[in-house]
């Protein structure tokens, strides 16, 4: 079971009015919302600088995001010469927003068979298998996550540890 990572107050304008004694969202509730989104937007950044945001689908296992996606794709293009990426969900109302990196790996049979189940699961186009996540995964590590239900008065920062 991955570590939970430490939670805090972000900085954010004064004016916006957040309490420093306020609540924080809790990581179980952040998690819950990851692994139950249907769709996820990625940010990625072209080699002039210019960021582009594209909507994927995927799977969040302990911790981190896995997800497919052409070699060819312009975001997958970017990733290759800067593997920094932000995942955001689509929910603005309750927000959750990670910064991290992006590495294709090869995942063990044990974590391909996880990821093949919550696809099959999640997604009604999906009837996948282990062998369906053999070649190559992209995995997200987020280094930072922000969350909120209302950013005046829960936002919180999380930080992972390396």
């Amino acid at each position: 079971m991955p570590v939970e990572p430490i939670a805090s107050r972000p900085r954010i304008p004064k004016d916006y009015g957040l309490p420093e004694d306020a609540p924080f969202v809790t990581w179980a509730n952040v998690n819950e919302r990851l692994t139950s989104a249907l769709h996820y937007w990625i940010t990625t950044v072209k080699p002039d600088t210019t960021p582009i945001a594209r909507p994927i689908d995927g799977m969040w296992v302990n911790n981190a995001f896995y997800f497919g996606g052409d070699p060819d794709a312009l975001w997958r293009r970017n990733l290759a010469a800067n593997p920094r990426a932000s995942i955001t969900l689509e929910d603005a109302e309750h927000a959750v927003m990670l910064e991290g990196t992006v590495t294709q790996i090869k995942p063990d049979p044990e974590l391909a068979g996880t990821l093949a189940e919550q696809a099959t699961a999640k997604y009604e186009w999906a009837d996948q298998t282990a062998d369906d996540y053999q070649d190559f995964v992209c995995m997200f590590t987020p280094r930072v996550a922000l969350a909120w239900d209302t950013l005046y008065k829960d936002a919180t920062r999380f930080s992972f540890s390396d």
